[in-house]
Parts: C-alpha cells; structure tokens; sequence
C-alpha cells in the first residue's frame, strides 16, 4: 500500500485511498456521518412521539441553523490559527457528550427545553467542526488528487444518507425506543476521534499571522470570496441551487395530493436524488479529472433546473422518479465540481475561513429552501412553486455565466494551485490583506 505524499496513477478510482491517513479518515467520516444521520431521524421521530406537533420538528433545523450561522465565521479563523485536527477531534468530543446528553434525555423523557439545548450545542460544535475538518484533507493528500478526494467524500456522505436513515428506521421498529440509536452514535463519534488522533499529517504550507486582529482576520476570508471569481461563481450556483431548485420539502404533497403514490411512493421519492448522487460519484470517481469543469458546471446546475420543471409539471410516478434520480446525479456534479475549486483555489492559511464561509452561505440556503418553497406554495401553488423554483435556477446559472467568465472557461482543476485561471485578482485579495495586517 502506498504511503502519504505518494502520487498514484492519474486515471486510478482510489488513488486518493491509496494514501493511508486519507483512507483512515474517509472511514472514520463514514462511521460518524452514519451516526449522524441516524440521530436526525431518531430525533425527528422522538419528538413527534412526544408532542404531535410538526412546529416541534421545525425547531429541530432553526435552533441548529442558528448556531451555524452565527459561529461558522469564527470556526473558519480558529482552524487557520489552531491545529485542525486538534480542532476536529475536541469538536467531535463535543458532539459525543451531547449524543450522551440525547440518550439520558431520552431514557428518562426529560424537558424538550434540555433536548433543544443539546441540540443547540450540536450546531455550535459542527459550526467550528466543518471547517477544520473539511481542511484536512490537503494536508493528508495531495495536490494531484484532490478531485477524487472529493469524489470519494460525496460518497461517504450520499452513502451515510441513504444507510443511517435505514438504520434508524431498523433500530426503532425492533425497539421501540430512539435511545440506542444516541449510545450508537456516541461510539461512532469516539471512532473517528480515535481515527483524528492517528493521522499522519503533511506539514502546513503556511501559517496566518498572529498579529493579524481576529476581526480583520474574518473579514479577510470574506474578501478572499468576494475577489475570487471562481470560488464566488461556484459558490453562489450552489447556493442558489438549493435554495431555488429544491424539491424535497415539498415530497409529500406531490405523494399524495398529485402522483397519489402514498407513503411507499413518498420513501422512494426521497431516496432517488441519493441513488442518483452516489451512483454519479461513483461514475465520476472511475474517470480521470473533468477537462471542461466549468462549463460542465453550469450546464449540470441548468439540468438540475430543467430537472426540476419536467418534475414539477409531471404526474407519471415513472417520470418523476426519473427526474428526481437526475436532480440527485446533477447536483453531485456540481458538489464534486465546488469542493475540488474549494480545496485547489483556497490558499492553506485561508482555507479554514473560505471553507466557513461556504458552510454558512449553503446551510443557511437548506433552510431558506424550505422557507421558500412552502412561501412560493402558498402563492403559486405546489406545482407552480416548484416551476418557478426551477426558472429561477435557470436564471441565475445565466447570470453567472455571463458575469464569471473564467468560470466559463475553467478547464481541470486537480493539479494547479494556484490556478492560472485569475492568479491576479487572487494575489490582488491577498496583498490587501497582507497590507491591513501590516498597518
């Protein structure tokens, strides 16, 4: 087996998990990403037992939400200034005392006041987790073979989004009970802690400076986004994507109101956009870096919203699940297309707070996307909604074309870093900062 740092064949599916501490990481993600979502459900599932009330699940995104939004900025400076795997692994601590705090919470059905506290804290620890964990990975592999690191990263995380939801069900038809699934992901989370402590770091390329004010640190990170027409393109189909094209909270209606497929129709509706994300990863992972990133960008994020219009408008369950498998496949274009701009294009002493401000823009676009489609629902209705959820995407993968031109001729963006593509506005971003931290 091949050792860190070494380069493997261009065109090898699993040259990223060749390099042993990638490989080690990949499978501690998976196990704590399976616990993860296990608890969503596990959550979702207690609280609605409890109370009845579907205000009760809402809460469940808001008072996470909340957190993210808030922290994800100073989680962003913490991992340029700190160990990132330090970071990681107290943060996954965090995450393992409150599964531990879920658990008591849920044997002895103690206050839903306690449980959205914990809950709160969950956000608040993911908030400095995601990005130090997400910067770890050009430190373990490199540079060549951040495309299929990646690939393989969407992977884990569509297949922990179609087996942790499974698990749970499982779990809670044989018990009962949500409470085993909270003690199995405290040892999912102590698993990859374990995985944390073991790797084998390559050493950082550069280190932010410590006279740098943390204020004029985070801002630097904003304006690194705002200079960078590539990251900022990227960033913004994505977002925009989501939060204009999604269908999913909208699922149930389209069940039973307009293909009338019930509740077994519901639950493969809302596994097809994951069967049609991991088989694309999948099939993206077996070939060789994209050539033409950029316009395979944009032209993925228009299919997701042409996608989304032939679904809106259909009432063949056939064709719906079609469209909804190539919802699924498109986006993970774009993911994979994004995260390997985010990991090339991001210089390492800024990467913790790129990254920050990426998590905060797309999971604030999760919850407006679910804002937003009961919104345009109630004006336009179900159908309508989701037609002008589609047309808008559309719109913006316009506008971005025309105003990111060095999206459009981004060619392959595994190697270069930083690319040639718009090395002056970059090195442009990164004076400025350099010159406010020497005023």
């Amino acid at each position: 087996m091949a050792q860190d740092g070494q380069t493997q064949p261009k065109h090898d599916m699993f040259s990223a998990l060749r390099v042993t501490s990638f490989r080690n990481l990949i499978a501690g993600r998976l196990v704590a990403q399976l616990g993860e979502t296990m608890v969503s459900v596990g959550i979702g599932w207690e609280l609605y037992e409890r109370t009845g009330e579907a205000f009760a699940l809402g809460l469940v995104g808001l008072v996470q939400v909340i957190p993210v939004i808030l922290l994800s900025l100073p989680g962003g400076y913490v991992a340029d200034r700190y160990n990132r795997r330090n970071i990681t692994a107290y943060s996954q601590l965090v995450l393992v005392l409150c599964a531990l705090a879920l658990a008591a919470v849920s044997l002895t059905e103690g206050s839903l006041v306690i449980l959205y506290g914990v809950l709160a804290v969950i956000g608040a620890a993911r908030a400095f987790n995601n990005p130090a964990e997400s910067a770890l990975t050009p430190q373990i592999v490199p540079e060549e073979l951040f495309y299929n690191a990646g690939t393989w990263d969407s992977m884990v995380w569509q297949t922990s989004a179609i087996v942790g939801p499974a698990l749970a069900g499982l779990i809670i038809a044989v018990t009962g009970s949500a409470t085993p699934i909270y003690f199995l992901n405290v040892l999912a989370g102590s698993v990859l802690i374990v995985t944390l402590l073991l790797l084998k770091l390559r050493p950082r390329t550069a280190t932010m400076s410590h006279q740098e004010p943390p204020l004029q640190a985070l801002r630097g990170g904003l304006r690194f986004v705002r200079h960078s027409e590539i990251v900022l393109a990227a960033i913004t189909l994505d977002m925009f994507a989501v939060m204009l094209g999604g269908v999913t909270f909208l699922l149930p209606v389209f069940a039973k109101d307009i293909l009338d497929v019930g509740a077994t129709g519901l639950g493969i509706m809302r596994a097809a956009p994951s069967i049609g994300a991991l088989s694309m990863a999948a099939f993206l992972a077996r070939r060789p870096p994209l050539k033409r990133s950029g316009p395979i960008l944009l032209w993925a994020v228009a299919g997701f919203g042409v996608a989304t219009i032939i679904f809106g408008v259909s009432k063949f369950f056939p064709l719906s699940l079609a469209m909804l498998v190539a919802l699924g496949a498109l986006d993970m274009v774009s993911v994979i297309v994004r995260r390997t701009v985010l990991l090339v294009y991001i210089p390492d002493d800024m990467r913790g707070r790129v990254l920050a401000v990426n998590y905060t823009f797309i999971g604030a676009s999760n919850e407006l996307g679910g804002f937003e489609s009961g919104v345009a629902a109630a004006i336009l209705g179900t159908v309508g909604s989701v037609v002008f959820g589609g047309i808008g995407t559309l719109v913006v993968v316009g506008l971005v074309a025309k105003f990111a031109p060095h999206l459009r001729q981004l060619g392959e963006i595994a190697k270069k870093h930083p690319p040639k593509h718009e090395p002056p506005v970059i090195q442009a971003a990164l004076h400025e900062q350099a010159l406010e931290a020497s005023d």
